[in-house]
């Protein structure tokens, strides 16, 4: 059976605006060709909510102000296999590892840069920082989670930063010709 080139199932028209939807026969065909028919993974996700500010330098906009966000970190772990109980890993222990990490690093703290010139204003007036040697865009504060909590051993494979109930960012590490994550 001749398959459709990926552009032509996921695009329409000369504008290469998204189709509609991908019918049920040509997601699993798609499916199919990247992933093999006996490969399997769970995945379990833990959303956790917390508060934080920061400002971004080098950037033109209302961002590079001081300011808040209600953030949500979306935090999944995949597996193979299940355990002696059914899971991939127990919510609660999600919730131990990396929520407790939040809140103790950055919920209701400033997330600045390293170099902000308003860090030692902060620091004197003994307000609650994470420094960063990066800007601290949702981006960076992604990396920031997934890093420190898989170096901890916590086994996540992608984090996502909600800044805004409209806004995310994503941080899925590569795999490197090892097999394993960076």
């Amino acid at each position: 059976m001749d398959l459709p080139e990926f552009s032509q199932i996921a695009y329409r028209g000369s504008t290469r605006q998204p189709a509609d939807r991908l019918t049920n026969l040509q997601h699993r065909l798609l499916h199919g060709l990247l992933h093999s028919e006996f490969d399997s993974m769970y995945r379990v996700t833990r959303e956790i909510d917390f508060c934080y500010g920061h400002r971004l330098l080098n950037y033109d906009g209302k961002c590079k102000h001081l300011h808040g966000h209600n953030g949500r970190a979306v935090i999944s772990i995949e597996g193979e296999q299940l355990d002696h109980r059914g899971m991939v890993l127990d919510f609660a222990d999600i919730k131990k590892a990396v929520s407790t990490w939040i809140d103790d690093n950055l919920d209701h703290r400033m997330i600045l840069n390293e170099s902000d010139p308003v860090v030692p204003i902060l620091q004197e007036m003994n307000e609650p920082l994470y420094l960063i040697d990066e800007n601290p865009t949702a981006e960076n504060i992604a990396k920031l989670i997934y890093q420190e909590n898989h170096s901890a051993g916590v086994p996540i494979v992608e984090v996502r930063l909600w800044e805004t109930p409209r806004c995310f960012a994503t941080y899925v590490p590569t795999t490197g010709s090892s097999g394993e994550k960076k």
